[in-house]
């Protein structure tokens, strides 16, 4: 397998991922009335007797949203004259000499150019194109802290440097000063024990479900009620916190408890909770789904195909064709009336919580079936095609026990196929799973994208579809590599088989 051919595998995913972005970006941004986004939020409803704040509170959430660029006279006239000054109040009457250059100046850029309904005073705005708007989003995609970061007007003499250190709880850390996060690069006891803050994805922040929150936060926070214990600050004061010293961030004002708890600046910090993240929880669900799937799927097919057209091929199609022919919806509530009835097992999630056992048993079943029944059927058919072929008459021919032939010949080449698609299984558990999760009251991933399409978050309708499409296309090129490490005589290099 040659490098030159995987580095240009990942230049034809890159392009693809573009691709597929340019398209998303088109659709949310060109084929959805902008004003669905304000559906969800209080705060448009609560201005809606206040025009002037309104419209201000519409067009700067629009830019913020990269839907457009916004101008106000206000900001016009503060680069002429002092805030506050009689200059200034009279600049930004409407039938003032700077109104007037405001209108001519930004109506020759193109802006269309507005008055507000109560003051009378000039707005502009234009639009964005989506292309402009998605290189702009993809050239923040990525974010490096460094001691530079943080930009405090009121902390000038903030210190700016890299040293070594330990965190509160023992950890071994790479300690930033004027750098967004405290701890770059830190040690802990929580999986995977070596953590990161260094460099970090920036999708944005959520609007308008969970507002303020970055869309990272939002997918990777853990959820439930906060998880405390005893802690001991750098202060010295001690208390029961949930307070993950890893996540401390810069503040600029600290109230009194935080100069009680911390001894600088980085007082904002997030908690450990009782709940894996959604993300979290849709890949433990998915990977024990997967792990299941593979394991009941593999050896029944196999003996399908051994047993071909015999009792024990005939009741795994009878289960194969239910799988197909009966909607997901409706074997998944079968499956979980007869758990609940049967074996006395939670109808929902959050009966137990994640953290009892019982609570993903039905889920992660559910999940698998239609897993094991697409494997069994491949795994069969695969089998019965190695067996029918040539190269096993001959092997027979040799005087090869069946044993022999099926172990190293048969098997090895039917489970070729079956491998290349462990990858995209893996990327799968990562996405979720909208039925199963929703019948279940999973608080996973499978509901995101649905919930974000219907409540019009644009923002987090992109970074899923970047996410799903990265992992999902990066997923093919991984299964190629699999298929080669599988079967050695299959080469991904462009000049293979060629004379």
């Amino acid at each position: 397998m040659q490098k030159n051919y995987i580095w240009k595998r990942l230049l034809r995913s890159l392009i693809s991922i573009l691709i597929i972005m340019v398209i998303v970006f088109t659709m949310v941004y060109t084929m959805v009335p902008r004003d669905n986004i304000f559906f969800e939020d209080s705060t448009y409803r609560k201005l809606a007797s206040k025009s002037d704040d309104k419209t201000e509170y519409v067009y700067s959430t629009w830019e913020k949203l990269g839907y457009l660029d916004y101008e106000r006279i206000n900001d016009y006239c503060l680069t002429l004259y002092e805030a506050g000054s009689p200059e200034m109040s009279a600049a930004v009457e409407p039938d003032s000499p700077e109104s007037r250059e405001f209108v001519e100046l930004y109506t020759s850029r193109g802006y269309t150019v507005e008055q507000y309904l109560g003051s009378g005073r000039y707005f502009a705005y234009k639009d964005v194109p989506v292309i402009r708007r998605m290189l702009s989003w993809l050239s923040q995609l990525v974010k490096i802290d460094t001691p530079y970061a943080v930009k405090d007007e009121t902390n000038p003499d903030l210190v700016r440097k890299l040293s070594f250190g330990r965190t509160p709880t023992g950890g071994v850390a790479l300690i930033g000063s004027g750098s967004l996060h405290k701890y770059l690069l830190y040690t802990d006891s929580h999986f995977p024990w070596i953590h990161q803050n260094i460099i970090k994805l920036n999708f944005g922040t959520s609007y308008p479900t969970y507002q303020g929150l970055e869309v990272l936060r939002v997918l990777f926070q853990s959820q439930g009620g906060e998880v405390k214990r005893h802690v001991v600050f750098e202060t010295g004061y001690e208390t029961d916190s949930g307070i993950n010293f890893g996540t401390l961030k810069y503040k600029s004002i600290l109230d009194r408890m935080d100069r009680k708890k911390f001894v600088d600046n980085y007082a904002n910090y997030e908690t450990f909770k009782e709940q894996p993240s959604m993300i979290g929880t849709s890949f433990i669900m998915g990977i024990f789904a997967m792990a299941l799937a593979y394991f009941l799927g593999l050896p029944i097919g196999v003996l399908m195909a051994r047993r071909k057209d015999r009792l024990a091929d005939k009741l795994g199609m009878v289960y194969i064709i239910f799988i197909i022919a009966v909607p997901s919806l409706a074997y998944i509530y079968l499956f979980r009336y007869l758990g609940t009835t049967l074996l006395n097992l939670p109808s929902v999630f959050t009966t137990y919580g994640p953290g009892d056992v019982r609570s993903w048993i039905l889920p992660i079943i559910s999940l698998a079936l239609p897993s094991i029944a697409s494997l069994m059927l491949w795994t069969r058919r695969y089998v019965v095609d190695q067996m029918n072929s040539d190269y096993v008459k001959f092997a027979k021919s040799k005087g090869l026990n069946q044993r022999e032939i099926f172990n190293n010949h048969i098997f090895k080449n039917a489970i070729i196929p079956i491998a290349q698609g462990i990858p995209a299984s893996l990327a799968g558990c990562i996405t979720g799973a909208i039925i199963t999760e929703s019948i279940y009251s999973v608080g996973g991933m499978g509901k995101m994208l649905p919930n974000a399409i219907n409540q019009y978050n644009n923002v987090m309708i992109v970074a899923l579809a970047f996410m799903f499409s990265t992992v999902s296309v990066l997923s093919v090129l991984a299964g190629d590599i699999v298929l080669t490490k599988v079967d050695p005589r299959i080469s991904l290099s462009e000049k293979a088989g060629r004379s």
